[in-house]
C-alpha cells in the first residue's frame, strides 16, 4: 500500500510524469493493435478482424489524436509557466486531463473490439480531458506577465484547432459524414500537429543548441515562421478542397525555410553532442518530407499521377513528428529527473532505428511490390525501438528524483 502511495505521489510531482508514461504506453499499444491488424489483413499471421471503425481511419486518430497529444500537453505544462513566467499548473489539472484522456483512448480500443458506441463514449472522455487541459494552457497564457508570447499563442492555437479535429471525428462516428472524417484528418496534421512541432523546434532548437555548442549564432526568425505557417495552413486549405495539384505553391516555399533553417541551426555541428543531434535530425525531416510533398504535386499537377503515395506523409509523421517526439521527451525526461544531459549509446542506437523506420515505410510506397510486408516491417521496427524506450525511461516517471529534490 505505501509502495503504490508512492508511485501515485510520484506521478503526480510534475506535469509531464503521468502524460509522458501514458504516452509510452500508448505508443507501444497503437502499433501493436496496427501490427495485428496489419498481418491479419495482407494474410502474413492470424485472419482479418472485423472493427466497428475502419482501421485505417482507427490507426489515423491513435497517432495523432491519442498519441503525440499527451507528449505535447505533458511538454507544454512544463514550458507554458517558464516560457511567460506564469503560475504553475496545479497536480489535480494535469492528472485529471491525463486521465480522462487515457481512459477515453481505453474505450476506443474496447469500442473496436465490441461497438462503435464504447469508442465514440471514449472520444467524449479524451475531448473533455484535452478541454481541461486547453483551459489550463490558455489561462497561463491570458494571465502571465511575460511580454513575448508569440510561441505560446500560436500552440494555444493549433491546440484548439486540435481539439476541433476530435470533435469532427467524433461527428463522424456519430453520423457517417465524411466532410468531418476529412476535417478531422486535416486538422489533425496541418492545423494541430505540424503548427505546434514547428513552433517548439523554432523555440527550442536554436536554445538548445546555444548551450552547448561554441561561437553559436542563435538565428531565430520570426519572418520565417510566420511564412512557414501561413505555408501550412494554405497546404491545409488547398487539401480540404482537393486541390492536390496546387500543394506545390506552398509546399516549395516550407521546404526551402525548413532546410534554409537545418542548415543555419548547424545541423552538421549538432552531432558534436547527441542529445542535440537528435533535435537537429528530426528537424531535419521536416524538410525532407515538405520536399516530398512539393515533387508529388508538381508531378499530379503535370500528369495527373500520384507518384509518391503515402511517402511524404510518413517522412512527416515517422521522420519529423515521431523523431521530435522521442528526442524532446529524452530531454524532458532526463533533465527533470536529476540525470545528466547526456544521451547514452542505448537510446541514441533508438533513435537511429527509428530513422529507419522512416526510411522502410517511404520505401514500401516508392515499391509497390514490397508493400505489404515493408508495412509491417516498419510497424515491428518502430514497436521495437519505441518500445525499448519505454521500457528505458517509463519506469522514471513513478520513481523519485536521483538528486533528491522535488519534481
Amino acid at each position: 500500500m505505501n509502495m503504490l502511495s508512492n508511485v501515485r505521489n510520484h506521478l503526480s510531482a510534475a506535469p509531464h510524469r503521468s502524460l509522458f508514461l501514458a504516452g509510452a504506453l500508448q505508443g507501444v499499444l497503437t502499433v501493436l493493435w496496427w501490427i495485428f491488424d496489419l498481418t491479419g489483413r495482407y494474410g502474413i499471421a492470424g485472419s482479418i478482424t472485423g472493427w466497428s471503425v475502419a482501421p485505417t481511419w482507427a490507426h489515423a486518430f491513435l497517432m495523432m489524436y491519442g498519441f503525440f497529444p499527451f507528449f505535447i500537453f505533458g511538454f507544454l505544462f512544463t514550458t507554458y509557466p517558464n516560457w511567460m513566467n506564469g503560475e504553475k499548473v496545479k497536480p489535480q489539472e494535469y492528472v485529471t486531463a491525463c486521465l480522462l484522456m487515457a481512459g477515453g483512448v481505453v474505450l476506443f480500443y474496447a469500442g473496436l473490439l465490441t461497438h462503435k458506441a464504447i469508442s465514440i463514449t471514449g472520444v467524449e472522455l479524451m475531448l473533455s480531458g484535452w478541454g481541461i487541459a486547453l483551459y489550463v494552457l490558455l489561462r497561463i497564457l491570458l494571465t502571465a506577465s511575460a511580454e513575448d508570447k508569440r510561441h505560446a499563442r500560436v500552440t494555444s492555437v493549433a491546440l484548439v484547432m486540435g481539439w476541433l479535429g476530435v470533435l469532427a471525428y467524433l461527428v463522424w462516428l456519430v453520423t457517417g459524414a465524411v466532410l468531418a472524417l476529412n476535417c478531422a484528418r486535416v486538422a489533425g496534421l496541418w492545423f494541430f500537429l505540424l503548427p505546434i512541432v514547428l513552433t517548439v523546434s523554432h523555440r527550442m532548437i536554436p536554445f538548445f543548441s546555444s548551450r552547448v555548442l561554441e561561437n553559436y549564432e542563435m538565428v531565430r526568425p520570426f519572418w520565417m515562421l510566420w511564412l512557414m505557417l501561413a505555408c501550412i495552413a494554405a497546404h491545409g486549405l488547398l487539401q480540404c478542397f482537393e486541390l492536390t495539384g496546387y500543394l506545390w505553391l506552398a509546399d516549395f516555399p516550407l521546404a526551402g525555410c525548413a532546410l534554409y533553417l537545418s542548415y543555419r541551426w548547424q545541423l552538421q555541428r549538432s552531432f558534436k553532442v547527441s542529445l542535440l543531434a537528435v533535435l537537429h535530425i528530426s528537424f531535419a525531416w521536416f524538410g525532407v518530407a515538405m520536399l516530398l510533398y512539393a515533387v508529388q504535386s508538381l508531378v499530379y499537377f503535370a500528369s495527373g499521377n500520384l507518384i509518391l503515395g503515402l511517402a511524404p506523409l510518413h517522412a512527416l509523421g515517422i521522420g519529423f513528428f515521431s523523431g521530435m517526439i522521442l528526442a524532446m521527451a529524452s530531454r524532458v525526461t532526463l533533465g527533470h529527473s536529476g540525470r545528466p544531459l547526456e544521451l547514452d549509446r542505448f537510446t541514441w542506437l533508438l533513435f537511429l532505428g527509428f530513422q529507419a523506420t522512416a526510411v522502410i515505410r517511404i520505401l514500401a510506397d516508392l515499391i509497390p511490390a514490397i508493400a505489404p510486408m515493408f508495412y509491417v516491417l516498419a510497424a515491428l521496427v518502430w514497436l521495437g525501438c519505441f518500445g525499448l524506450w519505454a521500457v528505458k525511461f517509463a519506469p522514471i516517471y513513478w520513481r523519485a528524483r536521483v538528486d533528491g529534490k522535488a519534481g
